[in-house]
């Protein structure tokens, strides 16, 4: 499947799908938390993350909001 990251921070798919990418800053101030535990969480695999060509970190919106409604994040690090 192709990917594609755009310049204003969307993420799509060639199946047409679009979703905002968040930076681990965005992702820290929905959970309440610092950015470095966002980065552990993505480490450790509790929330899914996406490289740019830069090797920064992103992560997509809708999974975010679906981690926080389903509350399997928790703000203790």
């Amino acid at each position: 499947m192709t990917s594609i990251i755009s310049p204003d921070g969307t993420f799509s798919t060639e199946t047409g799908t679009t979703d905002r990418l968040l930076t681990p800053g965005e992702v820290a101030r929905i959970f309440g938390v610092d950015p470095k535990t966002v980065n552990r969480w993505a480490l450790t695999g509790k929330v899914p993350s996406i490289r740019t060509p830069s090797r920064q970190r992103r992560y997509l919106e809708s999974e975010v909001r679906a981690l926080l409604r389903d509350g399997s994040v928790g703000t203790d690090g």
